[in-house]
């Protein structure tokens, strides 16, 4: 058992006096659940759910070298990124390994901010700050919190608390004015559903947080439901579906690199790109379980003769579907949707077929197509 204290965000103390149940999670104490998974993922797929990612790291890069520093790490045109936008991205080492997937938002023209995955943010930003170009400002965030609302009632709620941040789409991004404060917001999140992400000073959080919870529409949601909710949008998780011994390519993940930094070949590992392109030999994978228990992270996916040919990366029973869902990685030859597997759970081996992602449809509201 480690002999390192648990981090805090700001909202803890609420969440205990919700009666969360607090589980150790990136070096966070942080709520899995309130009144149950199963509820709180099919509240947020029909209400409004709250999270608390205060535990993921937030920064800003600023100045005339930020495209630069961010380009040399990344395989994304940041340089195209407009002000008012967001973008996925992806960490990269120079193989081409994935380190981390970020969060990008350019939400005024001078600079830009970053999201990055909460076990990786202490790395993350020693490698940002190891490699900056000249005339660049970098900036860890450490007293703002992030908070985000998820579901097809968000919007309903956000009309009320900030009605402007309402008139962006999905992947729009923007400061705004909030209990007094700027705040960043972002009109995305990680559970297929429309959402906002709200980045505000640590020191209002808990306000935030109390004035959305009198909404009806809204109810704190543990990272239980989070976890169930992003894979049924077939979202990758890093540590499963992705880390350094996964790239771009492979693990379905190429809309996070541009064209045209791709025809550039001005990319960390682009040689393990173009291999993988070119001549692929593993890729991501959704599967529907047809009977049999859920198979869980590390499960043997098994070909229709028995032969080890995978591994499950994520499963979880599908509040929104009634059955087992999972995300693994199997031979590029094997990964037609309709191909029939098996997966090994506890020795014995049950069937599955692989599926389209996302097993739901997604709720993101995006711009009309002109």
């Amino acid at each position: 058992m480690s002999d390192v204290a648990l981090k805090s965000t700001p909202l803890e103390d609420r969440h205990v006096a919700l009666g969360a149940r607090m589980v150790p999670f990136a070096g966070y104490n942080m709520p899995v659940q309130y009144e149950g998974v199963m509820a709180e993922h099919k509240w947020t797929r029909a209400e409004a759910g709250l999270f608390d990612v205060s535990h993921m790291g937030q920064a800003r890069l600023t100045g005339a070298g930020a495209v630069a520093t961010l380009e040399a790490l990344t395989p994304t045109d940041f340089a195209a990124l407009k002000p008012g936008k967001q973008k996925y991205s992806l960490l990269l080492n120079e193989q081409g390994g994935i380190l981390d997937d970020w969060m990008v938002s350019r939400p005024a023209p001078e600079g830009f901010m970053l999201v990055v995955n909460a076990a990786c943010k202490d790395q993350d930003f020693a490698i940002i700050g190891d490699n900056l170009k000249d005339d660049t400002s970098f900036d860890i965030l450490g007293d703002r919190a992030l908070l985000a609302l998820q579901g097809p009632k968000a919007k309903i709620v956000m009309a009320q608390v900030c009605a402007p941040a309402c008139e962006m789409y999905f992947m729009d991004c923007g400061t705004f004015e909030l209990l007094g404060e700027t705040v960043f917001i972002s009109r995305s999140g990680y559970t297929g559903e429309d959402g906002f992400e709200i980045s505000i000073p640590n020191a209002r959080a808990g306000e935030l947080w109390d004035l959305l919870l009198t909404f009806s529409e809204v109810k704190p949601i543990g990272l239980g439901a989070r976890d169930s909710l992003r894979l049924e949008a077939g979202m990758p998780l890093y540590g499963h579906e992705m880390d350094e011994t996964y790239g771009v390519v492979e693990s379905g993940l190429s809309f996070g690199m541009s064209k045209s930094r791709l025809e550039r070949g001005d990319i960390r590992g682009i040689d393990r790109i173009r291999s993988e392109r070119d001549n692929p030999q593993r890729t991501r994978v959704a599967l529907r379980v047809l009977e049999g228990p859920p198979a869980r992270d590390g499960a043997k996916i098994l070909g229709d003769d028995g032969a080890d040919i995978g591994i499950v990366t994520s499963g979880v029973p599908s509040p929104s579907l009634g059955y087992s869902i999972a995300m693994g990685y199997v031979p590029a030859t094997q990964s037609a949707v309709g191909t029939k597997l098996k997966l090994e759970v506890r020795g014995k081996a049950y069937a599955a077929e692989i599926v389209s992602i996302p097993f739901v449809a997604n709720g993101y509201h995006r711009k009309p197509k002109i």
